[in-house]
């Protein structure tokens, strides 16, 4: 078998709330979904989603190669764009065309990616989380009774900017959550807002009234001397990695025993997974995927590893003209027996009804706020409508 070609989709989910964090927030809850499909010359396609950034320029390096080679496949990708480097948007094309040959893999041997990457159960852990930052108080528990109402017992607030708001909003998330459990976990996401010092205060003010399971990126990405400083300096696990792209950058984190709890995104494809989870587990560490919204297929390689914690569940739905063969019970996903990844394309519906949904707007949360780590005081609380200063 050789792969002979791809093609690109682009679609949507709709999450219906707003969706964000302290950096902005996406007010129309809509947005984009890449899609690759990778063709072979048996008819047999693979599918990925993530991103299509530089597909152009990482596919010569796989076409014409048996899919099943997916290991030395994406060792060649990484190669292919060696001297502009595949950090950045590059490793989410990588990572797309990554979760399309494992997915391509698995179909050829008639197995479902779980069973192929050798887990021994089809059920994977998992957290709620929201991106809820745009809820009121109201909107916040009706979500998290919702993930509740699946068996959730832990759940991961978007926050950084008011800590007083962010207690409170917390306890509400635990309200939610307690019915499960008499000390549900709570865990708060700063992306990357703070300063060292902020990071030090303002959790140390939060585990003066709760208690705080994780802080996830409270500095900015690569400052593994801050993690490991603000690691001693609280309670609370230090969760990070998300945004680091390569096997390479962890190693600063490593190295300064800078992170409790070790992140991949999911964006960045199962290989990159695999390869952290398992330098993380030879440090005793455990490693928790976020974002499986955007790369469901990461569900299957997280219930494979042995130092897998909790995956991050952000929403019940599937992007529109995808289906997942998936459920979410008992506080985690159980995954299902189609062979491959479990994604099925409707690409018919998805080609008649395209939709503009941009991560990327200017008020959204994957562009930095200007400001952030430079703020002496929080910002003025949003006022109810109607009412004045």
């Amino acid at each position: 078998m050789k792969i002979t070609g791809y093609r690109c989709l682009r679609t949507f989910h709709d999450w219906g709330r707003p969706v964000g964090d302290v950096n902005g927030v996406i007010g129309s809850g809509v947005t984009e979904v890449p899609v690759v499909l990778l063709e072979t010359d048996e008819g047999i396609t693979g599918v990925g989603t993530g991103s299509v950034h530089d597909i152009d320029r990482l596919f010569p390096a796989i076409e014409g190669e048996d899919p099943r080679a997916v290991g030395s496949l994406y060792d060649m990708m990484l190669a292919q764009v060696f001297k502009a480097g595949h950090s950045g948007a590059t490793f989410g094309g990588i990572g797309t065309l990554d979760m399309a040959l494992w997915d391509l893999k698995s179909k050829i041997a008639g197995e479902p990616l779980w069973r192929l990457l050798g887990a021994r159960d089809r059920f994977v852990a998992g957290y709620a989380s929201g991106l809820e930052i745009a809820l009121d108080d109201e909107e916040l528990a009706v979500f998290y009774v919702s993930m509740a109402d699946r068996g959730f017992t832990s759940g991961k607030l978007k926050g950084g900017r008011d800590v007083d708001t962010d207690i409170r909003r917390l306890g509400i998330m635990g309200d939610a959550l307690g019915r499960n459990t008499p000390r549900p976990a709570l865990m708060l996401d700063a992306n990357e807002s703070w300063n060292l010092k902020q990071a030090v205060r303002y959790v140390s003010a939060v585990e003066d009234k709760l208690d705080l399971t994780w802080i996830e990126e409270p500095l900015r990405r690569w400052d593994a001397a801050g993690h490991a400083l603000l690691s001693r300096s609280v309670r609370a696990a230090v969760a990070t990695g998300e945004n680091l792209t390569g096997l390479e950058q962890f190693a600063p984190l490593f190295d300064h025993s800078a992170v409790d709890i070790v992140q991949t995104g999911s964006v960045w494809g199962i290989t990159h997974f695999l390869r952290v989870a398992y330098a993380a587990h030879s440090r005793n560490l455990p490693v928790s995927p976020v974002g499986m919204t955007a790369n469901p297929a990461v569900a299957h390689a997280a219930a494979s590893v042995p130092n897998h914690l909790s995956a991050e569940v952000q929403d019940l739905g599937s992007p529109f003209g995808i289906a997942i063969d998936q459920e979410f019970a008992d506080g985690g996903v159980v995954l299902g027996d189609t062979p491959g990844n479990g994604l099925t394309v409707d690409e018919a519906a998805i080609v008649a009804d395209q939709r503009s949904a941009s991560w990327l707007s200017t008020e959204g949360p994957h562009v930095r706020s200007p400001r952030a780590g430079l703020r002496l005081v929080a910002d003025p609380p949003v006022l109810p409508a109607g009412l004045v200063d």
